[in-house]
């Protein structure tokens, strides 16, 4: 008997209208990272024009932008500097375009013809990756090779370090565990964004009965976006913070 493959419930978006419109749909259904690439370019475009409007024009009476611009990344540099220490200040470019990143991205969902792109995993894998690497090049950096090495190794000292099983398989459960946090932090934020707009494909799918059901996902889908922005961001600042504070010890 062959099987039916039945197709998972979309809300339609530009980039699938036009590919049906000029017969470019198995084009999708083979690249299927391309739509993620183009709502992703689409909030960077967003964003940048955003962050350019309100730093030109900041003043020392600032208006109601720059008031948010700035309570937003005081908040996040109090937030990142709370975790990590005074040292953490140099992260807070980073981890903060990280969470208005990623919520852009996931918020799209609510806009007419949009779609998130966090709903696919090569969008979140990629933003994971960006992590990972980031968060091994300041580790260098900040601990040195020899630093690095002695926490890989799970910083063995006295008749610890006589033991060299124990290094060795520390450094064997630290590798593991790097390895595994990029694959752990997209799926876990894929996941989500991704359940919450198919829900939303199958609300609207009721048609007007289930309208009222609709928009109260919709402000449901408001605030996992918000929070599932802070779970990466926070779990990001976690990660520095578990190899960063072996600097000061």
């Amino acid at each position: 008997m062959a099987e039916t493959h039945v197709a998972q419930p979309e809300l339609p978006n530009f980039v699938m209208m036009l590919a049906d419109r000029f017969g470019a749909h198995a084009f999708l259904e083979r690249n299927s990272w391309f739509e993620g690439a183009v709502f992703s370019l689409i909030a960077i475009a967003a964003i940048t024009i955003l962050a350019v409007i309100a730093s030109r024009r900041a003043s020392i009476v600032p208006g109601r932008l720059q008031v948010v611009v700035e309570l937003f990344v005081g908040g996040v540099d109090k937030f990142v500097c709370g975790i990590l220490g005074p040292k953490g200040r140099a992260l807070t470019p980073f981890i903060g375009t990280l969470f208005v990143y990623i919520l852009a991205m996931n918020i799209m969902s609510l806009v007419p013809f949009m779609k998130s792109p966090t709903s696919s995993w090569s969008t979140t894998l990629a933003l994971s990756l960006s992590v990972f690497v980031y968060l091994q090049y300041t580790a260098l950096r900040q601990l040195g090779l020899l630093g690095y090495a002695d926490h890989m190794l799970g910083r063995p000292r006295g008749i610890v370090a006589a033991t060299v099983l124990l290094p060795v398989f520390m450094f064997f459960l630290h590798s593991i565990g790097e390895l595994i946090r990029p694959i752990s932090l997209s799926l876990r934020l894929r996941s989500n964004i991704w359940g919450d707009d198919m829900l939303l494909a199958v609300l609207a799918g009721f048609g007007l009965k289930g309208a009222p059901l609709f928009l109260f996902n919709m402000f449901l889908v408001l605030i996992a976006a918000v929070v599932q922005a802070c779970v990466f961001s926070l779990l990001t600042t976690i990660y520095f913070a578990l190899v960063l504070t072996h600097e000061e010890a």
